[in-house]
């Protein structure tokens, strides 16, 4: 029975073919939607935790200063490398501390000269954040200690400065100072607010304090914790830590900030799929549009082949034959549309995320989630259609014309 029911609502389907094609539309716009609108969110998501990770891992990094509205950096006091010597003595479950201080300048090298960031650290930096080096060698203990005018150079500045030649050994001048190019670092490419990330160089922090900057405050403090050690422990600590060191009594706010690269992801990634999830259900709207259209045709359907429904009826065919054949008439309808939604939903996700540089992740459950759902909307909205043929009195459907 459920084969011979599937033939004529086969049959039904192709006599109006293109009214047929019109139907299916809304529900092939409905599931299309909201896979692409789902795919994108979860790549844009995937991108925002990429990003992240690329600022190190387990990463904590402290800055003078409140941020946020109503509050101002302005008036607190740097960090020293005092402060940095005493994280590193007094707190435990530490990978590696960096002590950060930065300034535009230009570097230049024979005929050639760039504006880029110079940033005064020392070795714990390429550890902290996970930068390894793709020629030459860190900077010397005797480096660090003496001041030397010695840097590292990001991908970006050894091409602009050198092109394919090897820089390691090379002079370059950063601002007035006379620097040997001793390390290049492997590239990172553009951050997701479209900075260059490999558009620096790196110098001893005590030779850019004296030669550049010309004072000794340490902008930033990045410290990387060991890996499976709480990072909320290690924040409260060093929270504890600044406070003492800088004479914040009891009940006074810190003038100083200090932020987990994990909760910032977190957070972030929480809001990326909040919006992922408002955007799938803003596109779902459509899939019950294209239900109503459904049941809207189903209903001119059965109008239209009242004549023929009443012949049925009165040769001798049940009312639940004829509720089955309108009902599979309009899952099938349905089926179809959301066949077609999902692939042009997966090509329009893949087209997008090319664009936008973005990850394309696959997410088997929603495309299962939209095909089902898809499947129900045939069911529910055929069903009043398809019960009112099958409730059609025999003799007066004979006399309809």
């Amino acid at each position: 029975m459920l084969l011979e029911a599937l033939k004529l609502a086969l049959q039904a389907i192709r006599r109006n073919a293109l009214r047929s094609f019109l139907t299916v539309l809304g529900v092939v716009i409905g599931v299309g939607a909201v896979i692409a609108m789902v795919t994108i969110g979860n790549g844009t998501t995937e991108k925002v935790r990429a990003e992240l990770a690329k600022l190190g891992s387990n990463l904590l990094f402290a800055r003078p200063g409140q941020f946020g509205p109503g509050r101002s950096s302005a008036t607190a006091k740097p960090f020293t490398a005092r402060d940095v010597e005493a994280i590193k003595a007094q707190m435990s479950g530490l990978r590696a501390v960096a002590a950060v201080a930065q300034s535009q300048v230009t570097v230049i090298a024979g005929s050639e000269n760039r504006a880029t960031l110079a940033v005064g650290t020392d070795n714990g930096y390429f550890v902290t954040q996970d930068w390894p080096l793709a020629l030459g060698r860190q900077f010397l203990e005797s480096e660090l200690r003496g001041g030397s005018a010695t840097c590292v150079v990001g991908q970006t500045v050894r091409e602009k400065l050198f092109g394919s030649a090897d820089p390691i050994g090379q002079s370059i001048r950063v601002n007035k100072v006379s620097c040997e190019v001793i390390g290049v670092l492997q590239a990172k490419g553009e951050s997701s607010m479209g900075q260059d990330r490999d558009d620096l160089v790196l110098m001893p922090i005590r030779a850019f304090q004296r030669r550049i900057a010309g004072k000794s405050d340490v902008s930033t403090i990045y410290v990387s914790a060991e890996s499976g050690a709480d990072t909320t422990k290690i924040q409260a600590a060093m929270e504890r830590l600044m406070r003492e060191r800088r004479g914040i009594g009891m009940g006074k706010e810190d003038d100083f900030s200090i932020r987990d690269t994990r909760q910032i992801a977190e957070t972030m990634t929480g809001t990326t799929a909040i919006l992922t999830g408002l955007l799938g259900a803003v596109a779902s709207v459509s899939l019950l549009v294209g239900g109503i259209g459904i049941m809207n045709i189903m209903l001119v359907s059965v109008t239209e082949r009242t004549r023929e429904i009443g012949i049925r009826l009165a040769i001798g065919a049940l009312e639940r034959q004829v509720l089955t054949q309108f009902l599979i008439e309009a899952v099938v309808l349905s089926i179809f549309g959301g066949t077609i939604g999902i692939l042009f939903g997966l090509g329009l996700a893949w087209i997008a995320t090319g664009v936008m540089e973005i990850p394309f992740v696959f997410n088997g459950g929603i495309v299962a989630l939209a095909f089902a759902f898809s499947a129900l909307v045939g069911v529910v909205f055929g069903y009043f259609p398809a019960r009112r043929a099958a409730r059609l009195d025999p003799i007066e459907a004979l006399r309809h014309e």
